[in-house]
This record gives structure tokens, sequence and C-alpha cells, in this order.
């Protein structure tokens, strides 16, 4: 594995959605968009983490649209030349792995694993390795696109109304993902998370069982909580 993105979901990010929040959302999606660069240069092959309701795959063949978010914005997975039908059913976090690929690197090929949204860590991190084993068995570099959002409930206006819980939780993540702090990601408590509206907790706790005890560099390119959402963005670089 030659390098991890890491990423938010929020449809703010695609400029077609986003209506009056240009200015609020200029900062993280071109954060975004730079994760996606640099991803794109170390790896033409990228697996997608994100999180679902259920565990779910979007294969590399398919396409997707945001239709359902406004606007028939519509995202591959591969290169030009895809003739599959649009899957009106890929969640979000997918569609976000597409539209990063077509903005940063419209020649990398990408399958999407989405992990179950209330996964046992242990079970994360089972994942993670079984993902891990399959990367290193090909001869090809990989990347790693982790899409996962933090807490709802950091302000009064937040999606999720405030939590005083969530700022101290939001800090522990955003510590974790700057420090590429394994140990921590798989700390994070199931309950608590859920609790204050994060929703990438397991998304976090696979990358963890992914990278396991290797060196990367990590770098952060953003982290801050626009309209009372905790998003990071950042890169790992394997050493």
């Amino acid at each position: 594995m030659s390098a991890v993105a890491i990423v938010p979901s929020p449809p703010i990010l695609v400029p077609e959605l986003t209506g009056r929040s240009v200015s609020e959302a200029l900062a993280v999606r071109t954060a975004t968009l730079e994760a996606g660069v640099v991803l794109g240069v170390l790896a033409d092959r990228w697996i997608a983490l994100g999180v679902h309701e259920k565990a779910r795959t979007v294969r590399s063949d398919s396409r997707g649209s945001f239709a359902a978010y406004g606007v028939d914005v519509r995202v591959a997975f591969s290169p030009a030349g895809v003739t599959t039908e649009i899957d009106s059913t890929i969640p979000l976090a997918a569609l976000i792995a597409g539209w990063v690929r077509d903005h940063s690197a419209p020649g990398a090929v990408v399958d999407v694993h989405l992990v179950g949204r209330d996964t046992p860590r242990e079970s994360c991190v089972r994942i993670g390795r079984e993902l891990r084993t399959s990367m290193d068995e090909s001869a090809e570099p990989w990347g790693l696109l982790v899409v996962a959002d933090g807490s709802t409930m950091l302000t009064a206006k937040a999606p999720g109304s405030f939590d005083p819980r969530a700022e101290e939780v939001q800090n522990q993540i955003d510590d974790a993902l700057a420090n590429a702090d394994v140990g921590a990601l798989v700390g994070l408590d199931r309950q608590l998370c859920a609790g204050v509206g994060v929703e990438g907790r397991a998304a976090w706790q696979t990358l963890a069982g992914i990278v396991g005890d290797g060196e990367v560099r990590p770098r952060t390119l953003y982290r801050d909580a626009p309209f009372g959402v905790g998003y990071f963005v950042g890169t790992w670089e394997s050493l």
C-alpha cells in the first residue's frame, strides 16, 4: 500500500450541490481534492472505505449519480469507457469516492468497501487486515481512500443538535488521524461515537486494521467543523 487519503463525505463537496454554501465548502473541497491528487500520483488502483447501514461493495465498473441530493452529477469508479447503467442505490460515501477519483485522479480504478455502521471494533480490524492481505498479494501499488465524517453534534445548529461530549470525542478523532495513531482509532468507543453522531468510526477502525504497525508519514490538510460537523482531510504516505 502506497498511501492513504482521508476525506469526509458531505454533499457540499460537490460544487453543483452547494447552493449558498460555497464559501463554507471551498476550504474542505480544496483539501479533499488535494488529498485525492496525492493518492493518484502514488497509486492507480484504489480501495475506498466508507460506512453504510450494512456492509456493501461497489465495483469499479459501476456508475452513480447525486440525483438524490438534488442534481444529476454523475460519477464513475474507473476511466472512461464504462458502459454500465447508473446505479441509483449507491450510498453517499461511495459517490464521494467516485467524485474524488473523477476530479483528482481520473485514471484511477476504485473498488469501494462499505463497512456496516455498527460493526464492532474487532471485526473492523479483522476486515482491515484481510483487505491489506489482498493488497499485499498484488504487484501493483495500491492506494486507500477513506471517506468518513466526524460528529454531527458540535454546535447548537448542527444536524444532530448539540451534545457537550462531542467536542472531546472529535478532538480525539482529529488528533488520531493527524498523528496516524492507529491505537487511538481502535480505541474509539462504539456507543459513545454513536451517541455524538460520529458516522465514520467503523471506517477509521478498518483503516487501523489495514495500516497495522506499518510506518507512515501523516499530513493534515484540513480539520474543522463547518455547519457543526467534524471534517478531517489528510494523507498518510507509507515509508
